[in-house]
């Protein structure tokens, strides 16, 4: 992954630790992987002959399995250090797979999908405490940014492939995931191997550390899950959910025309990403998330007053901008308030994302049947509102680039 500039080729990465350049790199397989397989799980669990609440209790299994470990996670990295966690979470995750590969029964299949969510668990927690604490509080969100794009672009580039393998067989995009699990698991475990930052805790490395109480106890620590919550509600809530049913039920789009729409939404994040990176770098963490709120409130706004097709495309091109900054500012505020090991504060921190992803659509659903579409469209556009009233008391974190205090 090279940027030309100034007629030179530089290397994104030469700014950082090794150890960021390592988890962009076995993290974008884990990320194809996913892609491959998001699109077959439902057809997958459909064939065992059982109903549309059944294939949803699949997707959910894993969410909530990874929810419900988020703290356990947070505890094996304080105790075993990043690399064994992060090696054997994906390790778990890929044996998981590939026995959910050949899962002869639905039962069967939720208990394996089930069990990836602990694995899914242990490595996201451990690459995100690698991520904020390898980097100084000026290159926080850049290196996030980084981290960020490696995912994007794997799960654009994995339904491509899983759409060819799923023709071939519905367990061959499980496999495949499998091995490529396998692939980043040898590659994180080979190449953090002389990592002291990962490597397994101190009595020494251990005396620094940033308990759940103090965490909590920090404005700027609240309102990052504040903001996490609220970007994973609208993003992966009430955009995977009842958005694509306003679409066809209300403004009678084809599934096609959706998926124009979240193509233009992924493709100008993955351009904007390492710029929103920079911007909050350079800018503070409170410009960027109040820039942030902003045009995802926007775009949110646009929705209610959908009342053609391509008003949705002008929604999700605005929301783009909104979630690069949001998909790298509030981890970065953890980062910068973090101090030496943390990992149940990260998983925290990723557990308030998980939770609004989870909930969105239950609520949401429920607010659709009852009052429509727009009302939930409304109510996530207030909620977004709300936050960016709380964004406006957040403090800079920069404190080493600021000279400000953190708390």
């Amino acid at each position: 992954m090279i940027s030309r500039s100034k007629d030179k080729f530089t290397n994104p990465f030469a700014e950082f630790p090794r150890e960021v350049g390592v988890l962009v790199f076995a993290s974008f397989f884990v990320a194809v992987g996913f892609g491959i397989i998001a699109p077959t799980i439902p057809l997958f669990a459909k064939s065992f002959g059982v109903n549309n609440a059944q294939v949803g209790s699949i997707i959910s299994a894993f969410a909530f399995a990874r929810f419900a470990s988020g703290l356990i996670a947070g505890k094996l990295v304080d105790k075993f250090g990043e690399r064994l966690v992060y090696t054997v979470g994906i390790a778990f995750v890929a044996l998981s797979s590939f026995a959910a590969a050949l899962a002869q029964s639905y039962e069967q299949l939720l208990i394996f999908r089930s069990a990836g969510g602990l694995g899914s668990s242990m490595f996201s927690v451990a690459a995100g405490s690698i991520i904020l604490r390898a980097v100084k509080d000026d290159q926080r969100a850049r290196a996030q940014s980084l981290y960020n794009s490696s995912f994007l672009v794997g799960m654009m580039a994995g339904p491509v492939i899983g759409g060819f393998l799923t023709a071939i067989s519905l367990r061959a995009p499980l496999l495949v995931y499998a091995a490529l699990l396998v692939v980043a698991s040898a590659a994180g475990g080979f190449l953090l191997r002389n990592s002291v930052l990962a490597a397994r805790p101190t009595e020494k490395s251990s005396a620094v550390k940033t308990s759940m109480r103090d965490a909590l106890a920090m404005k700027p620590y609240v309102i990052a899950l504040i903001i996490s919550f609220t970007t994973a509600w609208i993003i992966f809530g009430m955009s995977r959910s009842v958005l694509p049913l306003f679409m066809v039920e209300d403004m009678k789009s084809s599934a096609g025309f959706i998926g124009v729409g979240f193509t233009i939404s992924a493709v100008v994040q993955g351009i904007f990403l390492l710029r929103a990176g920079r911007v909050s770098d350079e800018r503070g963490r409170k410009f960027s998330a109040i820039s942030g709120l902003t045009l995802l409130g926007i775009s949110v706004v646009l929705l209610v007053l959908t009342f053609h097709p391509w008003i949705f495309l002008l929604s999700m091109f605005i929301g783009a901008f909104g979630s690069a900054f949001l998909s790298t500012t509030p981890s970065a505020i953890v980062g910068d308030v973090l101090k030496g090991k943390g990992g149940q504060v990260i998983a925290l921190y990723q557990m308030s994302g998980d939770a609004g992803a989870m909930v969105a659509p239950v609520v949401l659903g429920f607010i659709a049947d009852h009052y429509g579409f727009r009302a939930t469209f409304a109510v996530s556009a207030l909620l977004v509102g709300f936050v960016i009233v709380v964004a406006t008391k957040l403090p800079e974190t920069r404190s080493s680039h600021l000279g400000q205090s953190s708390k």
